[in-house]
Formats: C-alpha cells, sequence, structure tokens
C-alpha cells in the first residue's frame, strides 16, 4: 500500500479521494487550511490518516506538513494537487486582487506543493503526481474565463511536468472532470465576481444563470471520480490527461473538431510564412 499525500483534503473530490485511497488501505497525509476540518468527516480516525495543516499559499506550512507526514509513514507515493476554486464573471469584469487570488491557490499553489512533494518521489525515483484541473481547462467559456485560465496553467505545467519526471520513475497525470456533484459550484468554492458591465450580459449572462441553476445538479457522482482516480494510479502507464463525465468528454470532443477546422481552413496562411 502506498502514501498519499492529498490538498484540499477536507471536502468535494478532495474528500472523496482521500476517503477511497484509505478505504483501499493507502495511508493519507490529508491537508486543509484547517486540518480539524478533515478529522470532523472522521469520527473514529483510522489509522492510516495523518491531518495536518496546510495553506498551499504558504510554502512553510507545505514543509511542515511534508516533513511531519515522512516522519509518520517515511515516503510518499501519490501527490494529489487538488486545492483550488471557481471565478465567475467576464474578463474585464474580473478586478485583479480577485484574478492574483485565484492564481495563488489554483497555480502557484499547485507550484508550491510541488517544491514541497518532489524531492522526495525525485529520490525514490518513483510515484505519481495527479493534478486535479478542470474540463474548462481545457475548452472554456464566456464567464468563466478566467478560472479557466488558471486550469490551462495547470494543463501546461502537467505536460511539462510529465516529460521531466518520466526519465526518473515518476508517472504525472491530470485529471480533467466535467460537473461533478460537489460544493463547487456553491458560494464555499465559487468566487462570483458582480457583473458591472452591461455590454457582456449577452454572452457571460448566461452562464452565470447556469452554473446557480446547476448547484446540485451536476450529473456526476464524486464517489465514481474518486474511484478512477485512485484506479489511476494502479496502472502500469497511465494516461497524461483523463476526462472524467460524459459532459467533459463532449467539450473536449467539440473543441478538438473546432481546433482541426480552423486548422484546415487556415492552413495555406499558417504555411506560407516561411523566409
Amino acid at each position: 500500500m502506498g502514501v498519499w499525500f492529498v490538498t484540499g483534503a477536507s471536502r468535494g473530490l478532495g474528500a472523496q479521494i482521500t476517503r477511497e485511497a484509505l478505504d483501499r488501505g493507502h495511508s493519507v497525509i490529508a491537508t486543509a487550511r484547517d486540518a480539524s476540518a478533515v478529522l470532523r468527516a472522521y469520527p473514529e480516525p483510522p489509522a492510516g490518516l495523518f491531518a495536518a495543516s496546510a495553506d498551499v499559499t504558504e510554502p512553510q506550512q507545505l514543509a511542515a506538513a511534508v516533513e511531519a507526514g515522512l516522519a509518520e509513514f517515511g515516503r510518499i507515493d501519490v501527490v494529489v494537487n487538488n486545492a483550488g476554486y471557481g471565478l465567475v464573471g467576464a474578463v474585464e469584469e474580473a478586478s485583479d486582487d480577485a484574478v492574483r487570488a485565484l492564481f495563488d491557490v489554483n497555480v502557484f499553489g499547485v507550484l508550491n506543493t510541488l517544491r514541497a512533494t518532489l524531492p522526495t518521489l525525485r529520490a525514490q525515483r518513483s510515484g505519481h503526481v495527479l493534478n486535479i484541473g478542470s474540463v474548462g481547462g481545457f475548452a472554456t467559456a464566456p464567464g468563466v474565463g478566467l478560472y479557466g485560465a488558471s486550469k490551462f496553467a495547470l494543463e501546461g505545467i502537467t505536460e511539462a511536468l510529465h516529460a521531466e519526471l518520466a526519465p526518473l520513475g515518476v508517472h504525472v497525470t491530470i485529471v480533467e472532470p466535467g460537473g461533478f456533484r460537489t460544493d463547487f459550484l456553491n458560494a464555499s468554492s465559487m468566487h462570483t465576481e458582480p457583473a458591472t458591465i452591461p455590454d457582456y450580459t449577452a454572452a457571460a449572462g448566461p452562464v452565470r444563470e447556469a452554473l446557480a441553476a446547476h448547484d446540485g445538479r451536476q450529473p456526476g457522482d464524486p464517489a465514481k471520480a474518486a474511484k478512477a482516480v485512485v484506479d489511476l494510479t494502479e496502472t502500469a502507464e497511465p494516461p497524461l490527461r483523463l476526462a472524467l463525465g460524459a459532459d467533459a468528454v463532449d467539450r473536449i470532443e467539440a473543441k478538438l473538431a473546432l481546433v482541426r477546422d480552423e486548422l484546415d481552413t487556415w492552413r495555406k496562411v499558417s504555411l506560407s510564412t516561411a523566409l
């Protein structure tokens, strides 16, 4: 059995992944900004659960959580970068403070976690990094473009990291979920910027309304998503990307078709620029 390091483990998909890993006999270093939020889900904490307080925007807290986890279990085999949240608002409407705070968690928080954990995986010459992205990081939409941008950044980081760590025996996968019935769409995980520019009502307004109406009605089962994530770590050759949910597959296929069509349509221009 392995040792998992999970960020954002107190709720949502992170909590489901933690529970699934524990149920299969793994040990989990489960981090959240407040470790007590993790422990509330376990009236009688299992022997393999080690809850640690660590804000992903605070590198020293992450380093301390890793050090404590290694003292407890001696190794780390799987790192799950799950901590993150959403932002609703047209690109021009979103404030600088809101966007920087979003990237601090969704992008720089992942980098902080990687810097804290990768030395252990590299030294072991084994392990698996699982970055929890989003289908919105492959095909975004009006009103959620900045959230999508943070997950697009995670796509690029993951793709490069996959190639960098492969020679060292460490796998890297980005998971791209569609809509799953967690608390992601409510105010605890989704920050909504006030709509201040009427010109964007037609494009971003329907997305705002759809997200609000969709809360609690998402088609995906978080327990099944967690099972799929843990299954990945038991695969000899895990993929670079894994989409989860029929809605995610549909959006990715539509984006691929659009990119192919535009590439074909503009191929002559694209190839006309050589010296």
